[in-house]
């Protein structure tokens, strides 16, 4: 395996995993605010998440160039083919699907837990917090489903990387040059990281006692 390919892969998963933790960042709160309280438009409110867990990417990734480009209104930022534009816009594309399962998992417990911890003597926060561990797994699952989303989105890498190669651009581009060989040894590396990390993820949770 040469370089370049390690290069990729190892950005693919920085890139990938960075906007991952940010989207966490106001996905979990979020989630978790949904899913712990009652609210007018609750329904409406999951329903748009909901909807926008197919948002094409392409699609996204046109709206964030049109943004950040030289002339656009966040132009001055010159986020425009670099790594962070890439992060940034991977975050926001799996904001829907960390909120969506985050808001499950916290609505499946038992909302016996949080009036336990209060009748304890915990804060408001603390007892979410302790709703938030009841609900490990599927925030876990959250976690996880997001990360996939990210590393095999091709359209926002495309759209504000640029040059700037992550695995799915790269098989594209090797697509192109009919490099038929490169394709395949990128294709299977990407294949491995999403399969290698929810068997890791399948083994814990089959160890949880």
């Amino acid at each position: 395996m040469n370089s370049e390919i390690i290069e990729i892969t190892l950005r693919s998963i920085y890139v990938s995993g960075t906007a991952t933790l940010l989207s966490a960042t106001w996905s979990l709160p979020l989630g978790l605010a949904i899913g712990l309280r009652d609210f007018y438009g609750k329904r409406f409110v999951k329903g748009v998440f909901n909807a926008f867990l197919g948002m094409p990417t392409v699609v996204l990734g046109l709206i964030l160039f049109l943004l950040i480009r030289h002339a656009g209104p966040f132009g001055f930022l010159n986020l425009l083919f670099t790594p962070l534009a890439i992060i940034v816009g991977q975050a926001i594309l799996i904001t829907p699907i960390m909120v969506s399962f985050t808001t499950s998992a916290v609505e499946s417990i038992d909302p016996e837990v949080r009036d336990l911890a209060k009748t304890l003597g915990a804060t408001e926060i603390q007892a979410s917090l302790a709703v938030l561990k009841e609900a490990a797994g599927g925030t876990l699952l959250a976690f996880i489903a997001s990360f996939n989303r990210a590393i095999t989105e091709m359209g926002v890498a495309y759209m504000v990387g640029g040059e700037i190669l992550v695995l799915t651009t790269a098989i594209a581009l090797q697509r192109d040059m009919a490099n038929i060989e490169l394709l395949l040894t990128l294709a299977t590396i990407l294949l491995s990281i999403v399969f290698a990390i929810n068997l890791t993820i399948n083994l814990i949770q089959k160890r949880r006692p």
